[in-house]
């Protein structure tokens, strides 16, 4: 089945490059017009540019309220409406519990957790006078599964899959849907950092015996934007190779 999501306007943070920008180029190539956003105008831009007509270039810190604030009304103001809000920009501060600060405690918590918070708080408002609209927010496995080494990485995507759900039943009666996508090991400018050895020990742990792609995670989210998915809220789609069953 063909999905079209022509007449859609999405908003992608964190689309300018890896699972973003997949996710971007997705939603795109469904037919959406594409609010592509960085912390870098100028790379959104470029990223928008390259998309083609239709896509435009946004900068936020998803960090600070204001600017995700500011954000989600310039791109209600640029394209008229906001359908589908997808939260994938993030980022992690790795260490031990013991030895985590508090201040990369608050930037991972911030980023990760509040920032789609404050987007889903902004984008929604138009999306309940539609009463249609699309909140897509990427977690990760880890959120579920918890992992040394990331206890703040971890509470924020466990936390952004208890917020998913509980907006997604606050807003299903005005045709909002909200559901989470929670990649596990995927092919990105990290995981090519790293060796081959340890890319294959990576792999061994994955049933499907290899990494995800950014593809992989973008076709989940323009899934759940289509009405291919109208019956599914609340939910955590989990994209990883069967790592976790």
């Amino acid at each position: 089945m063909k999905i079209d999501l022509t007449g859609k306007v999405a908003l992608v943070t964190g689309s300018t490059r890896g699972i973003g920008r997949a996710i971007a180029q997705g939603l795109h190539d469904a037919g959406a017009r594409v609010a592509v956003c960085g912390r870098d105008l100028s790379r959104a831009q470029a990223v928008a540019a390259e998309l083609g007509d239709g896509a435009r270039g946004f900068a936020a810190d998803v960090a600070d309220v204001a600017s995700v604030q500011a954000l989600v009304a310039d791109v209600e103001k640029a394209f008229g409406q906001l359908d589908i809000l997808v939260n994938n920009a993030g980022l992690t501060r790795d260490n031990l519990m013991m030895r985590i600060k508090d201040e990369d405690w608050d930037m991972v918590i911030d980023a990760n957790l509040r920032g789609a918070f404050v987007a889903m708080r902004a984008a929604t408002r138009g999306m309940m006078k539609r009463r249609w609209g699309r909140v897509i927010n990427i977690a990760s496995i880890v959120g579920i599964t918890g992992n040394k080494g990331q206890a703040n990485y971890a509470a924020s995507k466990a936390g952004l899959i208890g917020l998913t759900k509980s907006v997604a039943k606050e807003l299903a009666s005005r045709n909002i849907l909200a559901n989470v996508v929670a990649p596990g090991f995927i092919d990105t400018d990290m995981t090519a950092a790293m060796t081959p050895e340890a890319r294959a020990a990576m792999a061994g742990v994955i049933p499907l015996e290899r990494l995800g792609t950014p593809a992989d995670v973008a076709g989940a989210v323009v899934f759940l934007a289509s009405d291919a998915a109208s019956y599914i809220t609340g939910q955590v789609l989990v994209v990883d190779g069967g790592m976790v069953m």
